[in-house]
């Protein structure tokens, strides 16, 4: 019985905004506090490496040179998989013996070098990449700064902890994304988020019960404070704005309870203890690709 309890952590932390050195620094110390702390899995927030681009739904079109400032700081503080960064945090992560999902901005290095996407990146305890996912849809303002994925990098990985997989924020509301994740036989599903809502929360637990698994949610705290002054979009904010988003993360049990968090208006690492027969527990009446399927009236096609 002991042998399926996992300990697992959400790390609500805070970028140095647009400085990949300095904030791929922060995550390599909250690895190694994890791991110190026995977690077996540690789930980073979207866009983590280096910050969330807010000014997306701030700065209007029309402010061309402003925003081509602003991207060139968000490509140059991306990174691409691999390079030195990735491998620091690989290191990190096989020093630390701790399954590692951590949100990115990702430059195209295949192509261009100059497109971003925004990815997860996965490495296992023994420090290796296991593989990356990108969004498939950025959501409105975000299509300004972000390129589509593609199904190639949707997938599962068998690891010390269990069976993981990914979605990035509303891609978790896509009902056949959610699909192919349940499909995969995923045990444990990371959200890295910028929404911070109850709805949000709701339908996390929602999907935990949907697919019968554990689910990480996980959102940067990010303060007016935390982004310099030398941005002028931050003018654009309320006056009397303190925070720009509270975080909220939490960790969802397959029954849909909330079992750590959600953690508000703070920078900290939830932890909780998992036990992954609580998965078959909580099939025993619905397995939405198991006994509860009806493949002979719904046929569903992954492409990739």
């Amino acid at each position: 019985m002991a042998r399926n309890i996992k300990k697992v952590a959400a790390a609500q932390l805070t970028p140095v905004f647009l400085d990949k050195e300095r904030t791929v620094e922060k995550a390599c110390n909250a690895i190694k506090e994890a791991g110190g702390k026995g977690a077996e899995l540690i789930v980073f927030p979207e866009a983590f490496i280096s910050g969330y681009p807010d000014w997306v739904w701030l700065v209007p079109n029309s402010k061309g040179a402003e925003l081509n400032e602003l991207y060139l700081r968000l490509v140059e503080n991306a990174v691409s998989i691999p390079d030195a960064f990735t491998i620091k945090l690989c290191k990190a992560a096989k020093e630390a013996k701790i399954n590692v999902v951590i949100g990115l901005h990702e430059r195209n290095s295949e192509t261009s070098n100059t497109s971003l996407f925004n990815s997860l990146l996965f490495i296992d305890h023994n420090g290796k990449i296991l593989g990356k996912h990108r969004k498939l849809i950025p959501t409105g303002g975000e299509r300004l700064v972000w390129s589509r994925g593609d199904g190639s990098t949707l997938s599962s990985y068998d690891t010390s902890v269990g069976k993981i997989a990914g979605l990035i924020c509303w891609e978790n509301y896509m009902p056949l994304a959610r699909t192919a994740i349940y499909e995969m036989g995923t045990q444990i599903l990371t959200s890295p988020t910028w929404d911070k809502s109850p709805n949000w929360i709701q339908s996390m637990q929602h999907i935990a019960r949907e697919g019968g698994l554990f689910v990480i949610s996980t959102c940067m705290a990010l303060k007016m404070d935390n982004i310099p002054d030398e941005f002028e979009f931050k003018n654009l904010y309320p006056k009397d704005r303190e925070w720009i988003n509270v975080g909220n993360s939490l960790i969802i049990a397959p029954n849909g309870k909330i079992i750590a968090g959600p953690l508000e208006a703070e920078e900290g690492i939830l932890y909780a203890d998992i036990n992954l027969q609580d998965i078959i527990k909580a099939k025993r009446m619905f397995d939405v690709v198991g006994h509860y399927a009806r493949p002979d009236v719904f046929n569903f096609k992954f492409s990739h």
